[in-house]
């Protein structure tokens, strides 16, 4: 198997699936729900990756693909054999490394044990549940259509099936005390998890959550009650021996998600699909890229003949010096490693001495002279200790 030439960064692959079978009210993702059989006919959605993949290709042909992540949406609504026949696509082109990690996010209402079994056989390698709570009332008033038991069902089948199976939820919700957090986190410990994912709720614009809150009808914990909260989740994860490896993302030793690590310390990752993001390196430089949201238009679009046909990205935009080094910066934090001071001059990037020290003598950034990582009181202050690091 080709290695990936020295200086360039390894290479993952991002999926997304836009469709789900009902629309949480708190989402702001790229999802669509799930009406017309067409739209999500699996010969059409796989001409259209192994064409889009082609365009990647194109861009930058140096592999193997490390890992690759199936997003939405609710992936585990597609059928097995798309996410097979995308697999193959990827392995004919630039090969997919030996162990790759392949993440595939699933709900529990569309994960019986059969179809888990399927996907497995497909070459899904990490199953990601979208738990968000194991409280009935809490399930419901998230606008989530499974109940407790159905995660706890799902999620004993995925760790059975799957290498390694992770759940999410989230916390901070309306009228959550930090007692009951500490219970419920517990309860989900007890599961047996290796990773779990453990977002605090925030209300994002031109959501039903949004319209809600504006008429006083939604009221989350107050920023006092929510940094409790922050707190209880990495004392409770740590003594589970789940520590958090990212502001969000907790882990037992050697079970971090591999391409969510790679994208955060400054990977390579192509973004296939509506909506979908991606970095790729290529002889030009590196490209931010962004595809067409609406489905329908991205599926038009990659069909399409001509100069401007093939693909469905909308956006193909060079990295500014100044704007790669923010993002590194900002991804890099969110590591509870942080990056060290070495690796971003080895990128080009040098951060003002002055700021650091200052940020270090307040306690935003631990001691360490030798890299860039926030204390835990920085992880709270993410954005503030940003905006003193880049301004």
């Amino acid at each position: 198997m080709a290695e990936v030439p020295p200086g360039l960064p390894q290479l993952g692959l991002y999926v997304h699936w836009p469709f789900c079978a009902a629309i949480c009210p708190y989402c702001d993702f790229n999802v669509h729900l799930m009406r017309d059989p067409h739209a999500t006919n699996s010969e059409i959605w796989q001409a259209a990756y192994e064409k889009e993949l082609d365009h990647a290709f194109a861009l930058r042909a140096d592999g193997p693909v490390e890992t690759v992540f199936f997003g939405g949406g609710t992936p585990s609504l597609m059928s097995p054999d798309l996410v097979g026949a995308v697999l193959n696509a990827v392995d004919a082109r630039w090969g997919l490394a030996a162990g790759a990690e392949v993440t595939l996010e699933a709900n529990p209402m569309s994960a019986p044990e059969a179809h888990l079994q399927d996907l497995r056989a497909a070459g899904v390698t990490r199953l990601s549940l979208g738990v968000q709570a194991f409280d009935d009332a809490a399930l419901q008033k998230l606008g989530r259509t499974h109940s407790a038991a159905d995660a706890k069902t799902a999620f004993m089948a995925a760790q059975k099936i799957f290498p390694r199976a992770s759940f999410d939820l989230i916390y901070a919700r309306p009228d959550q005390s930090v007692a009951a957090w500490r219970q419920e986190l517990q309860a989900a410990l007890a599961l047996g998890p290796q990773h779990m994912s453990l977002y605090q709720l925030t209300i994002e614009p031109a959501t039903p959550f949004a319209r809600l809150a504006q008429a006083g009808k939604l009221i989350v914990p107050d920023e006092d009650t929510a940094a409790a909260l922050y707190e209880v989740t990495q004392e409770v994860t740590a003594m589970a021996g789940l520590a958090a490896y990212e502001i969000s993302n907790h882990a037992a030793p050697d079970h971090a998600c591999r391409h969510n690590v790679a994208s955060w310390q400054g990977g390579d990752y192509i973004g296939l699909g509506p909506g979908a993001h991606g970095r790729v390196s290529t002889r030009n430089g590196r490209l931010a890229t962004q595809a067409l949201k609406n489905p329908q238009d991205w599926l038009d679009a990659v069909a399409a003949d001509g100069e401007q046909g093939g693909h469905g990205w909308e956006v193909m935009q060079k990295l500014e010096a100044e704007d790669a080094m923010a993002e590194a910066v900002m991804l890099g934090l969110r590591l509870a490693d942080g990056m060290t001071l070495a690796d971003l001059a080895a990128r080009g990037f040098r951060l003002d001495e002055a700021r650091l020290d200052k940020a270090r003598a307040d306690g935003l950034l631990t001691a360490d002279k030798t890299r860039l990582q926030a204390s835990q009181e920085g992880r709270l202050l993410l954005d503030y200790l940003l905006g003193r690091l880049l301004a």
